[in-house]
């Protein structure tokens, strides 16, 4: 058994602690000893310094990269979530299978005016197996404009999706079309329960019901609620909003952005990363935002954990 100093007091965190016998109380009684136990050792990760955090999650044999905070978090979820799997082993069939990552890229001019109707010219899928924590697959197809169907120089710039490539391209009802086959062969819904996820709101509350409106088709189904990804890392991380920009993200995290910016699929790739660690962390990755009516609405955490339908090709609009 190993221990830490912490000021006057001794932490002790060990594998051998963690894995002792559970309490007789019951799973929702907090006068149980346990919570007591992790009350203690909290405090004492708290005054822990970013070499000794590092030191402690190697002996555990967890990721030892990112800020001091996020280390305190990720030694305080492991040796909490030991404690509790004492008194009730967690259900694994409970979480979603897989988690869809989307991250649209769309037309916009300098300065985005705000009359300009952006269009979606990409839809990425990165598929993440929650099980495995690795990404599985991947779904990439550029998307035809059809309101301003010449890029912007600015959109070109940014993007680094050129004219030719959306020229070439299906329109939108097609490509979604295509994406919806390509969940449906990978039994979303059906055989493997799933979530969408995305790096803010505008994805779908803006890109995506924007665009079935210019396509005149119905909002579909399967994206109708989301983890927004930025609001799950604050809330866990106990960070400002100011802070859940996909690459101040990845640096808290102690990683690094692997790929082109902008580019839909590279950042969808960046995205899985962070919702990785943060499933590796303790974080429960769950749906807090959905469209109702056409209105951006919040889903509170007290709401039971449900998957996202099958889907399905909306119907066009009358």
């Amino acid at each position: 058994m190993t221990s830490d100093t912490c000021g006057r007091q001794h932490c002790r965190i060990s594998d051998q602690e963690t894995n002792g016998k559970n309490s007789t109380a019951s799973s929702n009684d907090f006068s149980d000893p346990i919570y007591k136990e992790i009350a203690i050792t909290n405090g004492c990760i708290n005054r822990m310094t970013r070499d000794e955090l590092r030191s402690k999650l190697a002996e555990f044999k967890l990721e030892t990269r990112g800020v001091k905070d996020v280390l305190k978090k990720r030694l305080k979820n492991y040796y909490k979530k030991q404690k509790l799997m004492q008194k009730e082993p967690i259900n694994g069939d409970s979480y979603y299978d897989y988690i869809c990552v989307v991250d649209f890229e769309a037309t916009c001019e300098e300065g985005n005016p705000p009359e300009f109707i952006h269009e979606i010219i990409e839809f990425p899928i990165v598929l993440l197996n929650t099980h495995t924590l690795e990404i599985e697959d991947t779904f990439q197809q550029y998307v035809k404009p059809e309101i301003n169907p010449k890029l912007s120089k600015f959109c070109i710039s940014l993007t680094g999706i050129t004219q030719d490539i959306v020229d070439k391209a299906d329109t939108f009802p097609q490509v979604l079309q295509n994406v919806i086959e390509w969940m449906r062969q990978r039994e979303l819904g059906t055989k493997y329960s799933y979530s969408m996820l995305t790096d803010g709101s505008w994805d779908m509350s803006k890109f995506l019901n924007i665009q079935c409106r210019i396509s005149r088709i119905k909002y579909p189904s399967f994206a109708k609620k989301w983890i927004n990804i930025r609001k799950s890392y604050g809330n866990f991380y106990k960070v400002p909003r100011n802070q859940t920009k996909l690459t101040i993200m990845l640096e808290k995290l102690g990683m690094n952005y692997d790929g082109r910016p902008h580019s839909g699929l590279d950042d969808s790739k960046n995205i899985a990363r962070i919702a990785i660690r943060m499933l590796q962390d303790g974080c429960e990755l769950r749906v807090n935002e959905r469209m109702h009516a056409g209105q951006l609405m919040t889903v509170s955490s007290s709401v039971p954990l449900e998957g996202a339908p099958a889907p399905q090709m909306p119907r066009y609009r009358n």
